[in-house]
């Protein structure tokens, strides 16, 4: 190596005589600058954020930074000036080995937006290393009796450098004896012979110093010297002769251990022991070539010894010496040139570098999310690499430089559908067989609020008997949001209204977080029969989104009121009823009716009537219709009858428990002489009131029908729209279909299978009867010698088939939860 002052006056002048290169190359966006090795640390290289159409404010803001492929601190950018300057050393020989080309790859990153530039810093050769020979002193043994142009081949020097600065002239000292002969082969390498030029007399001259001076072109030039130590010896006069002088040989790179590189072919013309051939590697074959390769002594064979590797060594010169077993030996010399041939044996490369993860689902199309570089260790098609991305994704490669791709957004994401991705990226080389690698991208869609909360059904209905328990729940609702994290945080509220003069707030409350609807004071069947509003649901999203579903709801009616009396056609004492009754009547006869209603519905509003037996009495002269309220005689009446008659008629309803009502009813017996004439005027008005009772009550069973026949389509329409729905949490108990006939006699509904509960109340479950009293006028020939129970009567009704009609609820027409 020179000396330092001389490496920093011819780096000096480099940089006077070199400026820099920059060109923007098409589609590469590549910056190009020179610099030469050995430059000191702060020499300017370029402009690189000018030349990269960058402004010097923005680089800190966008994270300007650079990036290099293994030593990363040989250049360095100043952010404040945008200078690339030399931070560190660079020995190009350190860095790029006997390669013609050398260059540092830079890749330059900004973001906001990500923008990725290739630049290439040349480094420039100087002529900073000497010629250097194998050894300082060489030992030669030439004999007495070789004969003129006779040749010993030296090994040549190597430079370090490249180009001029490695071409090497060599130049020997002054001898009678010796000149140096230089053959320059085809591959511009140098073969050097020491050729006699005098004969030699070992008794004048034993030995010959000379000196062998190697120098190169560089400038200014830098020499290497070997000593060459000549012994002459004597006797065997006959040297071993190869059949050529240079051996060459082809080998693939993957060659197995012990294959026959070449067999050797020498010949002594001497005869005996002095014609037997040992063959060996000369002393100047370096120790890692002798570790590749093995000679045979005796046969001249050289066989591979190792593991070949074309990407580590292309080529080896092996320099052979073929000794005869004279006294003292001669030898004969040749070259092997071995060239590896490339095999596609090294898989290509991928790395992965500056992921932009994850990525939004509405990102736009092009958005860049990871870099990607591929190299091959192999030359040729086998070290041409083309990659491809896992087929099916929304993904797509983009070129950005020879053997540099970006990972791109090809097409819309939607979390909702898919919210991860396993990107796999394929490089393969072209070899043949082709050779691949592969590299994996988990990819993570990350949520925005593009789903608004949505319910299973547009419309619940929810069934509540009435006088419930403050703050019961009645129902739950549910909303789903197919987002994630607080885009999916759904939280309910009402909408608000007016229900007739109060706030829809009053009556029902939804709990925020987990949907449960409560009432919040007793319902009211006979104030208010359906609640109907809407539920809102709203995600937690930036902007928030929801949705409302409706709820109706249906007050299922309780027996909570008795059965109220009508005041009576004629006054009484009391508020009891009064009626003549002559004493001529016969069996059958309507004396007097008990009119009465009930504020209840249904089977809660059905009425019966009964006398109540007065104590110590056989037999009551008069009995009561047991739906109709008409009081007639059992049997004729006679002198022996008390002429007052005092009748208590119990009025029920068919609700559990049933409430009752009583009606006093005073009847005077009197002589068919006696009895009061009634004003034809006052019949007829009585017969009128009559009439028009008879047809209330008529009206009356035509609406219970309707009604009850528009509760069973809306049950039936119900039960079908939640067989495909989910169950729905609420407080409803278990229950079977429910029978409902209607007849002549009256209509009712009796649960066979079935018992419902609303609201957890306590007491037994009720039985679902419903029952209605056609009030139907009793004519004589419909008189019965005995008044019937109440199970007789029924069981003639449900033997009854004519004017029958009868249908069943279904199963899911009561819902196991509300």
């Amino acid at each position: 190596m020179v000396s330092s002052m001389r490496r920093d006056g011819e780096v000096g002048r480099l940089l006077l005589s070199f400026l820099f290169l920059v060109a923007w190359e098409a589609g590469s966006c590549q910056v190009h600058y020179l610099v030469p090795e050995e430059a000191k640390h702060g020499t300017f290289v370029g402009r690189i954020a000018q030349d990269l159409g960058l402004e010097l404010a923005e680089l800190v803001p966008r994270l300007f930074r650079v990036a290099s492929k293994g030593r990363r601190d040989l250049l360095e950018v100043n952010l404040q000036n945008g200078i690339l300057f030399v931070n560190s050393r660079i020995d190009r020989e350190e860095l790029c080995g006997q390669s013609l080309e050398c260059s540092i790859h830079l890749e330059v990153i900004v973001e906001r937006p990500l923008q990725v530039f290739h630049v290439d810093v040349e480094v420039k050769d100087i002529n900073d290393n000497p010629p250097l020979f194998p050894m300082a002193v060489k030992y030669i043994r030439f004999h007495e009796s070789r004969l003129l142009d006779s040749r010993f081949p030296l090994e040549g020097a190597s430079d370090a450098d490249v180009g001029v600065n490695a071409l090497l002239s060599y130049k020997l000292s002054s001898s009678e004896f010796f000149f140096l002969d230089i053959q320059t082969s085809d591959e511009l390498s140098q073969s050097l012979s020491l050729v006699l030029r005098k004969s030699l007399d070992r008794e004048e001259t034993a030995e010959v110093n000379l000196l062998l001076v190697a120098t190169d072109g560089g400038k200014p030039e830098l020499t290497g010297t070997v000593q060459l130590l000549i012994k002459v010896l004597d006797v065997n006069d006959n040297e071993p002769t190869f059949d050529q002088a240079v051996y060459k040989v082809q080998l693939l790179e993957n060659t197995a251990n012990g294959t026959l590189v070449v067999k050797l072919n020498s010949s002594d013309a001497d005869e005996g022991s002095n014609s037997e051939i040992v063959y060996s590697f000369s002393s100047d074959v370096p120790s890692t070539t002798k570790t590749k390769f093995k000679i045979n002594p005796s046969t001249g064979e050289i066989r591979t010894n190792g593991q070949l590797d074309y990407e580590e060594t292309k080529s080896y010169e092996i320099q052979v010496t073929a000794y005869d077993n004279g006294s003292p030996s001669m030898s004969g010399h040749c070259k092997i040139s071995v060239k590896l041939v490339d095999v596609n044996d090294n898989m290509p490369e991928v790395t992965i570098t500056s992921l932009s993860l994850p990525i939004r689902e509405d990102a736009p199309l092009g958005t860049v999310l990871a870099l990607i570089m591929v190299s091959d260790r192999d030359s040729g098609a086998n070290g041409r690499v083309i990659c491809s991305l896992t087929p099916h994704v929304p993904f797509k490669l983009v070129s950005t430089f020879k053997n540099y791709y970006s990972l791109v957004l090809d097409s819309a994401l939607d979390r909702e559908s898919v919210s991860d991705y396993a990107v796999i990226v394929t490089a393969r080389d072209g070899g043949s067989p082709s050779l691949s690698a592969t590299a994996s991208v988990s990819v993570e869609v990350a949520d925005v609020n593009d789903n608004a909360p949505a319910f299973a059904q547009p419309e619940y209905t929810v069934f509540v008997k009435e006088n419930n328990p403050p703050g019961c729940h009645i129902f739950t609702v549910s909303a789903r949001d197919a987002d994630a994290q607080e885009n999916a945080l759904v939280s309910y509220s009402l909408v608000e209204r007016r229900v007739g003069e109060r706030a829809l707030s009053s009556y029902v409350s939804v709990h925020a977080e987990s949907g449960k609807v409560y009432a919040l004071q007793p319902l009211d069947h006979e104030e208010l029969e359906l609640l109907q509003f809407q539920v809102s649901a709203r995600d937690a999203g930036v902007p928030p989104l929801g949705s409302n579903v409706t709820l109706q709801v249906f007050v299922l009616d309780e027996n909570d009121n008795a059965p109220a009396l009508l005041p009576p056609g004629a006054g009484g004492v009391g508020g009891a009823m009064s009626q003549l009754v002559s004493r001529s009547v016969g069996a059958g006869h309507v004396v007097a009716k008990v009119r009465a209603v009930d504020a209840d519905s249904g089977y809660n509003a059905w009425l019966s009537y009964e006398l109540q037996p007065s104590v110590g009495s056989a037999r009551s002269l008069f009995r009561v219709g047991l739906y109709t309220g008409e009081i007639s005689t059992t049997r004729t009446l006679d002198e022996a009858d008390a002429p007052r008659q005092r009748l208590l008629v119990l009025v029920k309803d068919h609700g559990e428990p049933a409430l009752v009502s009583t009606a006093t009813v005073l009847l005077s017996l009197v002589d068919s002489g006696q009895a009061p004439k009634t004003p034809s005027r006052v019949s007829v008005g009585a017969a009128s009131v009559d009439t028009a009772l008879v047809d209330v009550n008529v009206y009356l069973i035509i609406a219970i029908c309707a009604v009850s026949s528009l509760l069973v389509l809306t049950l039936l329409l119900y039960t079908a729209l939640r067989c495909s729905a989910p169950p729905t949490q609420g407080v409803c108990g278990p229950g079977k279909p429910t029978l409902v006939c209607s007849s002549a006699v009256g209509s009712w509904s009796y649960s066979q299978q079935r018992r419902q509960r609303v609201c957890s109340g306590e007491g037994p479950p009720k039985t679902d009867l419903m029952a209605f009293s056609p009030s139907l006028p009793q004519g004589p020939g419909l008189s019965e010698e005995r008044q019937p129970s109440e199970s007789e009567h029924l069981g003639k009704v449900f033997h009854h088939k004519r004017n029958t009609a009868c249908f069943t609820y279904s199963d899911a027409a009561f819902p196991h939860h509300l």
